[in-house]
């Protein structure tokens, strides 16, 4: 169910974009409790110009190796658990695609399970049965 956004500055190889999806997915599933099945991505690559940041926002030495991270899911996960994603997946980012922990920026987005359609017009978490949810 989370809908993520994952911005970057153009110009990684596409071993590297296909790794740092991954890596979003796999920490996904492994601290959010997200089924494996459930990957909805865009990964969209900016021109230098079309990715503004502070290269030192809260002391933090950005480059513009900066991957921006967001995720739309439903509300409801602990602030102990949003922690633990966002030190996942700085460990994963940098583990499986070279990306240096101070250039991972992650924002969560929430909302609730009737905000969401995925297809035929149809608002599925209000109407299936939650076994069918998988």
């Amino acid at each position: 169910m989370p809908f993520v956004r994952i911005d970057l500055i153009a110009g990684r190889a596409e071993t590297e974009i296909t790794a740092i999806g991954g890596a979003v997915h796999r920490a996904m599933v492994e601290v959010l409790n997200v089924p494996e099945r459930d990957r909805f991505q865009i990964i969209t690559e900016h021109p230098p110009s079309r990715l503004i940041y502070n290269p030192a926002y809260l002391g933090v030495e950005r480059t513009d190796g900066i991957v921006v991270v967001q995720i739309l899911l439903s509300a409801g996960r602990a602030p102990e658990q949003k922690q633990a994603f966002f030190a996942r997946l700085a460990a994963l980012l940098a583990q499986d695609a070279g990306v240096r922990s101070e250039d991972v920026t992650i924002a969560f987005i929430e909302n609730t399970r009737g905000d969401w359609s995925f297809g035929n017009g149809v608002a599925q978490y209000l109407v299936l049965p939650k076994e069918q949810w998988k």
